[in-house]
């Protein structure tokens, strides 16, 4: 009945709001030297937009790489010096737009929006002055200039890839061992559960690596995805697995068939992840409450840290964040799942 009668309306709504390839509540950094009134106009016409939301002002150029690092914003856009002069006297001025090459097909489509706003303020310019004024943005990417779709979807794969085999496979087996009765058998044996539990949970680990070894050898060999910081990379990488595992086993303590178990992990993991993790459809973009709800989706910090560390080469102190969060989920799941599979078999 869960499943026929509340499945429905949780996925028309995820599909129905989730499910956009427009900007809307983009972070925009501005960098201007000249602070003139036509400057001062333009960034109005981008902060009355409903597609951005300037939330930061910079002091220097040299401060775009970090505020793209921290995750804080999603695009500057830097005006040349004496900006209002330039254009008033030759009718040329200069503006660059500096994107995140890190999720191309995003990075675009805001480029486009905004190259469309300084047209239409070009527009009004012409039509206010009777002069050919010349407003051209310079498009920059960042961390992928080539504008390869393989560093988008690299990081997303990673996350998709490690939940279906260490969340699913693991509620399944455990599961599994349940129907037959060969649970029951092994916790009357003198083996203490949570040794049980993590020897079912080894071989998805194991699985996990090879996959996550795999993976990564396809992506820098063949896809030419740079390595980034490849020694943090495995690190979070391997924490995700064990949250995951964390996950499957949850999932093993809430139903009692494998039927149940699959498609318990298919809707309540890979659709949230899919939808919810930010890996095709921008999170600024939903309504604020799946906003929120995209908080509690572990695939999530993981493919915003592995972005990070993969295609922008972070240190890891620009990831601290999301690997906080992913450790308290795994600490979470683990106590509770382990807690309530005692209470349940034994």
């Amino acid at each position: 009945m869960l499943i026929v009668l509340i499945m429905p309306i949780v996925q028309i709504i995820l599909f129905g709001f989730a499910i956009t390839t427009e900007v809307r509540n983009a972070k925009v950094a501005v960098f201007d030297p000249s602070c003139d009134i036509e400057t001062q106009r333009i960034k109005q016409r981008i902060d009355a937009s409903s597609y951005f939301t300037i939330a930061q002002n910079l002091t220097d150029y040299n401060q775009i790489n970090d505020v793209f690092k921290k995750g804080k914003i999603n695009i500057v856009v830097v005006f040349s010096k004496d900006f209002a002069n330039n254009l008033l006297h030759t009718g040329d001025a200069a503006i660059q737009i500096v994107a995140d090459g890190s999720e191309p097909n995003q990075a675009s489509t805001q480029v486009g929006y905004l190259s469309q706003i300084f047209a239409s303020y070009q527009q009004e310019l012409l039509e206010q002055y009777h002069v050919p004024f010349r407003i051209v943005p310079n498009t920059k990417m960042l961390y992928n200039p080539q504008r390869k779709d393989a560093y988008n979807f690299v990081p997303g794969v990673m996350g998709i890839i490690m939940i279906l085999i260490c969340a699913m496979m693991t509620s399944i087996a455990i599961v599994r061992e349940k129907e037959l009765g060969t649970m029951e058998i092994l916790l009357a044996s003198p083996i203490k559960p949570i040794y049980i539990i993590f020897a079912k949970m080894i071989p998805y680990m194991v699985l996990s690596l090879v996959n996550l070894t795999t993976i990564l050898l396809l992506s820098i060999f063949v896809l030419g995805v740079p390595p980034g910081n490849l020694f943090w990379l495995v690190i979070i990488s391997i924490l995700f697995i064990f949250l995951s595992l964390s996950l499957g086993l949850l999932i093993s303590t809430l139903v009692s068939t494998q039927a149940a178990a699959m498609l318990s992990s298919a809707m309540g993991l890979l659709v949230p992840t899919l939808l919810l993790s930010g890996i095709i459809f921008p999170i600024e973009s939903m309504p604020v409450i799946l906003q929120d709800i995209s908080v509690i989706v572990p695939a999530r910090w993981y493919i915003t840290a592995i972005r990070k560390l993969m295609i922008q080469g972070v240190d890891v102190q620009y990831v601290l964040k999301e690997f906080a969060i992913l450790s308290i989920f795994a600490v979470i799941l683990m106590t509770v799942s382990l807690k309530k599979f005692k209470i349940r078999l034994m």
